[in-house]
């Protein structure tokens, strides 16, 4: 097992002795300032845009925005393979010099507890002063702002995120969108589908704010990348979180997620934990909100769907014949790189691949929801054409959501049980008969895509 520290720097003044806490840690000085005296990484140029609206964010928002920044490096550039004794809980110390020392460290308890919760890690999270004369990173304007935002939606490219962009802009909303993007991929997928809500509503005044916050393999010490992405969402919300600081006012973030996903209950023992994603868990958007309430921050998230499937989601859309003709050009899964090089996919390219997770139940969802097959290309396109091998990445995740549905079947009252088992409810006692039967009615709208499909050992 390796130990990591990551030291953030602000500048080359910000040159203040920092003291690991083990000697034997693998430290990196990450310079967030480049020579121009701008945030790195895609941060300045977030700070830009916002400058460009005349929009000023607080500068706390913006120390979040560099801690969940140096977490992403983290997260992404330390491989929980390589570097932990499990093959998985990494250990991690963040040093990172903010605006208000005092009111940041009283945050680190709840800041490392929130941490682990999502990415299964163990956090240490230090603060110190900025160095002298860098009070203000916030990008000063003399532009008037000529748009009032009435709240802050975020904007993946995803189906839920389209679904949530439609229902606020039919409801004559008024939101900021945030996205944020690594890849091309992700970035041309927002950007298709945002010109089409644009044209469809004929927003004259919008605002989208695109995020390019990443770092490359050279960035830290470490032993590899990562690609479990785990803190994927706290690096959105801090995005999100510094837009709503800029607004004004008391700001709702909207977090449009099915709730069957944002519980992400296991379908099997081995993905008990941190192997389930938790990027939207009612528990860690909590601790989020108390993070944020702590901090003098004006905003909240907030899920609407969070008791809704991803079916109803589509089945209840403001705008039906819009999402139909548009719900193929969103993505929904989780690597959609994976067959890109394979030497039997002919059409080798980044698309949907038609079996992971997400993909089963956004195919669900439209099957569901829109009352026909979807037409969004997946790689494996017909579920039905033959039998899939469970031991393979093609099959696993079908033959595992139809054990899940054997056990529930088998015993009804189990759900009640398992919607705990990725974390506590304890935030929402009044909503756990909701959070059952969004789980319930998920499940069976899998059930419903994956009836008749043949998923066996083979190999």
């Amino acid at each position: 097992m390796s130990h990591h520290t990551i030291v953030c720097r602000l500048g080359i003044g910000d040159a203040v002795a920092v003291q690991p806490s083990r000697q034997d840690t693998l430290r990196s000085d990450v310079q967030f300032i480049d020579d121009g005296g701008n945030l790195k990484f895609g941060l300045g140029h977030t700070l830009q845009q916002l400058a460009g609206w005349g929009l000023v964010p607080s500068e706390v928002s913006i120390d979040l925005a560099i801690i969940a920044s140096a977490l992403t490096a983290a997260d992404t550039r330390i491989s929980r393979m390589a570097t932990s004794q499990d093959h998985w809980t990494r250990e991690i110390e963040l040093h990172v010099p903010v605006s208000n020392e005092q009111l940041w460290s009283a945050q680190a308890q709840l800041l490392s507890k929130t941490l682990q919760f999502l990415t299964g890690d163990r956090w240490a999270i230090h603060f110190r002063a900025r160095p002298d004369g860098l009070g203000d990173l916030a990008v000063p304007t003399e532009e008037l702002p000529m748009f009032a935002p009435d709240s802050v939606c975020l904007f993946s490219g995803g189906l839920d995120s389209f679904i949530g962009a439609v229902d606020l802009l039919s409801e004559e909303k008024q939101p900021l969108f945030v996205s944020h993007w690594w890849d091309t991929m992700t970035s041309k997928h927002q950007n298709y589908c945002m010109g089409h809500l644009v044209a469809h509503f004929n927003l004259l005044e919008f605002r989208h704010l695109k995020a390019n916050v990443g770092f490359d393999h050279v960035t830290l010490q470490s032993s590899g990348i990562e690609d479990t992405l785990r803190g994927r969402s706290f690096l959105f919300f801090a995005l999100a979180s510094v837009a709503a600081s800029a607004i004004n006012s008391e700001v709702i973030i909207h977090v449009p997620e099915n709730g069957l996903i944002s519980l992400n209950v296991p379908l099997d023992p081995l993905r008990l934990g941190a192997l389930s994603t938790r990027t939207t868990h009612p528990y860690y958007m909590a601790r989020f909100n108390e993070l944020l309430h702590n901090l003098g921050l004006n905003s909240k998230l907030h899920n609407r769907y969070r008791h809704k499937t991803k079916g109803q989601m589509v089945a209840e859309c403001r705008s039906q014949d819009f999402l139909a003709q548009h719900a193929k050009n969103t993505m929904s899964c989780s690597g959609p790189a994976k067959y890109r090089f394979h030497p039997v996919v002919e059409m080798r390219k980044l698309q949907h691949c038609g079996h992971c997770v997400p993909c089963l139940i956004r195919r669900a969802s439209l099957l569901n929801g829109l009352g026909v097959a979807d037409d969004t290309p997946y790689t494996i396109d017909d579920l039905h054409a033959r039998p899939f091998d469970c031991n393979k990445a093609e099959g696993e995740h079908i033959r595992a959501f139809q054990l899940a549905l054997a056990r529930l079947a088998a015993k009804p009252s189990r759900a009640r049980r398992d919607i705990f088992q990725p974390g506590p409810l304890s935030d929402h006692p009044q909503d756990l008969d909701q959070y059952q039967a969004v789980y319930v009615t998920g499940m069976r709208e899998v059930q419903a895509l994956l009836d008749g499909v043949v998923s066996v050992p083979l190999s």
